[in-house]
């Protein structure tokens, strides 16, 4: 009996991602859909890092961390839609166990360093609007890499803590995942037993990854709000009300939906709209990023106007040379006959 009992253990190989497969008739919708949204949130964001190493004047602390934040988003988004397009192309909805903890793996550690790269942006902001006078001073060169490089090495040792807690228990089944990508807390209800041990231990990592930084960007945009409000002109307010609004509506939907789906009870209404909140903090917020923190900006919108004028300016150039070479070859072939 012991022996069957270890070998139902060991036998999963495979998990299957149920994702949306209880609407078959979308997939086609969907497919597109999704394919859409990974082509503006990879294209966007990819084009925020080009214009932001193209253009000097773009070579400032808050658009060092937006590209940063670009490039995250792209890895990010990276890791779970491809695997989500081909399964709605294919219909194979199968992942292996070790394909599947790869998956979470950079899934958690894109998501932990963008809760640190957020805090490290909001800090940016709230030294630009609160002291704008020490700014230059105190956001440097060095401090803006320290931070970084901070952000992704958190992120970074955050997931192994936890993928090695993983390994240290085995599957019983059944081998099904009810989301479109290997989320956690559905994997460890696959667990033959330690589950409560589990969740309690990815709850408390979750407390002290999530919640220090987000009370660092919540705060200093409650420094910022104040200090907008003090602004005499109704204009300048608006104008800063309107930047810092789009900023702390994105911040709130990523840490809002992060927050309800690891830290509050589990609910059975809250596991019903699980997928929902997972769509919102992993597809929506990267597509909507470059959108909100770069694209509205008009330096940035300068900065791709001049990328534009140069592109145009030299297919104006080789068309003419191009042309010429044409004519070149032509005459050469009429005097060889």
């Amino acid at each position: 009996m012991a022996d069957t009992e270890q070998g139902n253990q060991t036998s999963i190989t495979e998990f299957i991602l149920l994702g949306f497969g209880n609407i078959p008739k979308l997939r086609v919708f969907l497919f597109l859909l999704f394919l859409a949204i990974y082509f503006v949130t990879a294209a966007g964001n990819i084009l925020i890092v080009v214009l932001v190493v193209a253009d000097q004047q773009l070579h400032t602390p808050m658009y060092f961390f937006l590209a940063n934040l670009s490039c995250l988003e792209t890895c990010y988004t990276s890791t779970i839609l491809p695997r989500m397009l081909a399964s709605f192309l294919t219909g194979d909805r199968t992942i292996s166990v070790n394909g599947c903890l790869t998956q979470y793996y950079l899934f958690g550690f894109f998501g932990a360093t963008e809760c640190f790269l957020l805090a490290a942006m909001s800090y940016d902001r709230y030294l630009a609007i609160c002291k704008p006078l020490h700014y230059a001073t105190l956001m440097n060169g060095s401090l803006c890499l320290q931070l970084v490089n901070a952000s992704w090495i958190c992120g970074f040792l955050t997931i192994p803590i936890i993928v090695f807690l993983v390994l240290q228990f085995t599957f019983c089944g059944p081998n099904e995942i009810d989301n479109f990508f290997c989320e956690f807390l559905q994997i460890i209800n696959l667990y033959c037993n330690a589950t409560y041990q589990m969740e309690l231990v990815v709850t408390i990592l979750a407390a002290v990854f999530t919640l220090p930084p987000f009370a660092l960007t919540l705060a200093s945009y409650i420094y910022i709000i104040s200090s907008i409000l003090r602004i005499p002109s109704t204009t300048g307010r608006q104008k800063a009300f309107s930047t810092c609004s789009s900023h702390l509506i994105m911040v709130t939907i990523f840490y809002g939906t992060l927050i309800i789906v690891y830290l509050l009870p589990k609910t059975n209404t809250l596991r019903d709209l699980n997928k929902v909140f997972s769509v919102c903090y992993t597809i929506v917020t990267p597509m909507a990023n470059p959108f909100i923190y770069s694209l509205r900006n008009q330096e940035v919108k300068e900065a791709l106007r001049k990328i534009v004028r140069k592109c145009l300016d030299f297919m104006r150039m080789q068309k003419p040379q191009s042309l010429q070479v044409c004519c070149e070859h032509a005459y050469r072939i009429k005097a060889c006959r």
